[in-house]
């Protein structure tokens, strides 16, 4: 174990109830293709998780069963206590690619509003009355504000989001999922195009949502520097495996030598950053 791979906070709530998610015995296949196979890990409710690995080791496929648009070939699969399924209210999700045309003038906040569930006002129905569109379109506002708001995008409401720099776009991204006041979060590449300084400011934010609203967090990432301190767990995927823990029993020389089946160094540089040297790709090095 590699003692210098610090642990999370504390301060956090103890797991309550079932996990969030439950991976028994997954097999996962894609185009009859096998993509990794014997998979079992929990997350635990309000927990941060880092999901990594070579490119097209499954991260991806990994959310895309999540959200119900791919089955495991065998095994069992739990989200948030029941089977999944499209559309899940539950879940707020940010995919890896947002195609935004610079030239568009859509303001900020009429984009976070569109992730607004619109079914959740008296147990899922409308009232029944002419002011139940007015309501729902304050409810819209509010809501909106509030995520803008949590994710430090206040002053980006009134934006056109073809203005934005790539750090502001993923925090406007961040709120749309956010504005449904989601039990979990799936977070794809947000890092990806961020200089490390925006990276690291990004994690914070999310590190601190997941703190005040016990989110159950996963994020897809290639560098894991910038947010090694705030996790709770570690899901990394290669060679068809699937390897999950803390960060200090995960990225280890053994365990990842182990998971690619040839031998893999975890180095620190002097700045105290992960570097992971071997296998089928390396990771782990803030720039790469």
């Amino acid at each position: 174990m590699d003692a210098s791979i610090p642990h999370p906070p504390s301060s956090r709530l103890p797991p309550s109830g079932p996990p969030a998610i439950r991976a028994s015995n997954l097999e996962v296949r894609y185009r009859n293709k096998l993509v990794w196979q014997q998979a079992n890990f929990d997350v635990q409710p309000g927990e941060f998780v880092a999901v990594i690995g070579p490119n097209g080791a499954g991260k991806t496929t990994l959310f895309r069963m999540l959200l119900g648009l791919h089955w495991p070939a065998t095994g069992r699969l739990s989200v948030l206590g029941e089977a999944p399924h499209r559309g899940n209210p539950r879940i707020g999700y940010v995919p890896q690619r947002h195609t935004i045309d610079r030239e568009t003038h859509l303001e900020c906040d009429k984009l976070v509003r569109l992730g607004y569930p619109g079914t959740r006002w008296w147990g899922g129905r409308l009232p029944p009355s002419p002011w139940g569109p007015r309501l729902r379109l304050a409810g819209e506002r509010e809501a909106a504000a509030n995520a803008l708001e949590a994710v430090g995008a206040t002053e980006l409401a009134s934006k056109s989001l073809g203005s934005l720099s790539g750090g502001e776009l993923q925090r406007v991204f961040l709120a749309e999922a956010l504005v449904g006041n989601p039990e979990m979060l799936l977070l794809d590449e947000p890092l990806s195009n961020l200089d490390i300084r925006r990276s690291r400011e990004l994690v914070e934010t999310i590190h601190q949502l997941v703190l005040a609203r016990h989110v159950t967090t996963l994020l897809v990432a290639h560098d894991i520097n910038p947010m090694i301190k705030c996790l709770d767990k570690v899901i990394y995927i290669a060679n068809g495996k699937v390897a999950t823990g803390r960060p200090d029993q995960v990225l280890t020389s053994d365990s990842l030598s182990t998971l690619y089946g040839v031998p893999v160094e975890v180095l620190h540089d002097s700045r105290g950053n992960l570097v992971i040297v071997g296998g089928e790709d390396d990771h782990g090095q803030e720039g790469a």
